[in-house]
């Protein structure tokens, strides 16, 4: 008997077992949650032809990289903004305070112009360096404009030319504010007024910053979904995720023996593995990619059910257990491989053709394939040698022969 082996065969699996248990909880808290989890805003925005801006591809890219910019300005954590088809946005905001303020400024074109008293347009949003709120004692909000140095140069020939007369600010057409020139005004800076909080003008100072929408854009579809539904499904999840796993554990144990708890020790290291890898990556964790992970755990078993069938049956033929189990993973792991190449090709398939949820899917159906291989081939196999090595075990029974 070789108790050295034996030995690394027990610490190996207390390893595993004590490092799954300490770290599973905050591991799987770490990770990014998506809308369906964590609650927030689902939007569907949809560009609209006009004669004056017609829509193709890239004034839907550029809609793509404005609403980017609009959307990080709010300080939201992992916000989700991405193209779906050829004329629309598909914008997820998770833990969103107040949605109605923030689909309302998605979709404004945000066109600002300054007009003369004729009418004509003097200045647009495209002479702007910078535009900031600020508080506006006894006045509310107001919104500080900074212009570029030839902006800043027109403004002054504006301001010169129209002293005492009205000069009109409009944001996508409607008036914001028309103040009295007093004087010319140099340096290229300006406030628009009448903003009713800070919050408002901030808003205002976001859009301005961020640019002008290329296209019309409007909301086809509005979808919130509460903390208190997102926490139910996470809970749900979390419960089926726990089912899924005893449940495999006890058929593994009462089926296959000494193999089944090779396999247990096997399936705690590839959840850790791969909730690490997803955080790696900084995956965002959706309902769908906890179903992929669920269905991913049964795929990481059903790899080993065909290396311990194989392995019984080469013990059948009269083979020793050293023999018998380096056979078994011979024989097993060309339709192993096979099996996980085309659900990695749908996985490849569902993520270039899918949007979101379905993405996230793909991404976790994917990383378990590849790890589920990992643990199946090299942890479950060297733990199994290990225990065969020691000439502890001598009998095939107790492995489920």
């Amino acid at each position: 008997m070789r108790w050295n082996i034996m030995m690394r065969f027990l610490v190996t699996a207390l390893v595993i077992i004590g490092v799954f248990f300490y770290y599973i909880t905050p591991l799987a808290l770490s990770i990014k949650q998506g809308l369906d989890l964590q609650g927030g805003t689902h939007v569907v925005l949809e560009a609209v032809e006009t004669p004056d801006a017609p829509v193709n591809d890239d004034a839907l890219n550029r809609v793509v990289r404005i609403i980017e910019r609009r959307v990080n300005e709010l300080g939201l954590t992992e916000p989700l903004i991405q193209r779906q088809g050829s004329r629309r946005v598909i914008v997820e905001l998770p833990g969103i305070k107040d949605p109605d303020a923030a689909i309302a400024m998605l979709g404004k074109t945000a066109m600002l112009e300054f007009k003369d008293p004729s009418g004509k347009t003097v200045l647009t949003g495209k002479d702007l360096r910078d535009s900031r709120a600020q508080a506006a004692p006894g006045q509310g909000a107001q919104v500080s404009l900074e212009f570029t140095s030839e902006g800043g140069e027109t403004f002054f020939n504006l301001t010169s030319l129209n002293v005492g007369k009205t000069i009109a600010i409009l944001l996508d057409g409607q008036v914001l504010t028309a103040p009295v020139v007093n004087e010319p005004i140099r340096g290229g800076k300006a406030v628009i007024t009448g903003s009713r909080t800070i919050q408002e003008a901030e808003q205002l100072a976001i859009l301005l910053r961020s640019g002008a929408l290329p296209v019309k854009m409007e909301v086809i579809e509005n979808r919130t979904v509460g903390p208190t539904l997102g926490q139910d499904s996470k809970d749900k999840s979390a419960e089926a995720f726990v089912i899924g796993i005893a449940g495999i554990i006890i058929f593994m144990l009462a089926y296959y023996r000494l193999s089944g708890l090779v396999a247990t020790i096997a399936l705690l290291l590839y959840v850790l593995l791969l909730l690490l890898a997803m955080k790696l990556l900084q995956a965002t964790l959706t309902l769908p990619g906890i179903a992929g992970i669920i269905l991913s755990v049964g795929m990481a078993v059903d790899a080993n059910v065909l290396i311990f069938e194989r392995f019984k049956e080469e013990l059948y033929t009269g083979k020793t257990l050293r023999s018998a189990i380096d056979a078994g993973f011979s024989r097993a792991f060309a339709t192993i491989l096979d099996s996980n190449i085309t659900t990695l090709f749908v996985a490849g398939v569902l993520f270039y053709m899918g949007t979101g949820p379905v993405r996230g899917f793909a991404v976790t159906l994917a990383l378990g394939i590849v790890l589920s291989m990992f643990t199946a081939i090299t942890v479950t196999k060297f733990m199994l040698k290990s225990l065969i090595g020691s000439g502890v075990l001598k009998s095939g029974r107790i492995f489920g022969a």
